[in-house]
């Protein structure tokens, strides 16, 4: 017989056993990357270049094929963490889907406000801010909850991989922390806001169904999450940087190391 696991004696996990919900991973994954992302940028440090030279995205076509690959895709990432095909994976892939397409909306509507137009780059970042922030929220959330958050996540990740990350002066190639981080963040407390039991079952309510201390209990999952990857990463980033190094030369970086490092190469 397969035995549950445990942390510290608790059943499933010290953060299940204290209350958390979190339905398809947004906690473990996505702050989890996130933050992780987030400390590796800053002990690697900027890319040569930054700031004097075109790191445009090299190709938006590729960009949009592979998050709409991702759209897709989360469907069984979130609708699979019901375990079954039923009601519940039915409900977690209707949020999913909209939180999505709110997300996208808004993200480009911020964007279309601050910048005076919108872009395929944050038309796609919108999308996979809206996927992150639904995650742990997908199997507890009514449609009309996980409207709610994808509409708010839209401009809070868009200022997390702009002003945020201008703020700090970091360089996030990716903005793992900015849609990861700051979405999973989002996700995770806004779990706690608008949880139903009519959707996730006895005891799963959040704020707006009665139970206020649930937001505090996300809270909490959060900065453990937090401090847990922070520290865990830091040590595994030193260890490497004592033994292989955790940067290429310059020479090499600016060469790439898709060529340098791996011999690839891409022929017309």
């Amino acid at each position: 017989m397969r035995r549950s696991p445990t942390w510290c004696g608790v059943p499933g996990g010290y953060l299940l056993g204290d209350g958390v919900f979190d339905f398809a991973g947004g906690t473990v994954v996505h702050i989890n990357s996130g933050v992780a992302g987030l400390v590796a940028a800053i002990m690697v440090g900027k890319r040569s270049g930054l700031g004097s030279e075109n790191l445009a995205p090299h190709n938006l076509a590729f960009t949009m094929i592979g998050a709409s690959l991702l759209w897709v895709g989360w469907f069984g990432f979130n609708a699979g963490s019901a375990l079954s095909a039923g009601a519940g994976a039915g409900v977690a892939m209707i949020n999913t889907h909209i939180a999505t397409a709110a997300a996208v909306v808004s993200w480009s509507a911020a964007e279309w406000i601050i910048r005076g137009k919108p872009s395929l780059l944050g038309a796609a970042s919108g999308a996979i801010a809206g996927l992150v922030v639904i995650t742990p929220a997908c199997g507890f959330v009514s449609p009309t909850g996980a409207l709610i958050m994808g509409l708010i996540i839209g401009p809070v990740c868009y200022w997390g991989v702009s002003g945020l990350k201008k703020m700090f002066g970091y360089d996030d190639a990716l903005d793992a922390f900015g849609v990861h981080g700051v979405g999973g963040i989002v996700g995770a407390i806004l779990t706690g806001v608008f949880a139903v039991s009519a959707i996730g079952g006895e005891g799963k309510s959040g704020l707006i169904d009665g139970n206020a201390m649930q937001v505090w209990i996300q809270i909490k999952s959060v900065l453990i999450t937090i401090a847990w990857t922070a520290i865990v990463s830091v040590v595994i980033l030193k260890l490497i940087d004592l033994t292989i190094g955790l940067r290429v030369s310059k020479e090499v970086e600016t060469e790439g190391l898709d060529l340098a490092l791996h011999g690839e190469t891409m022929h017309d």
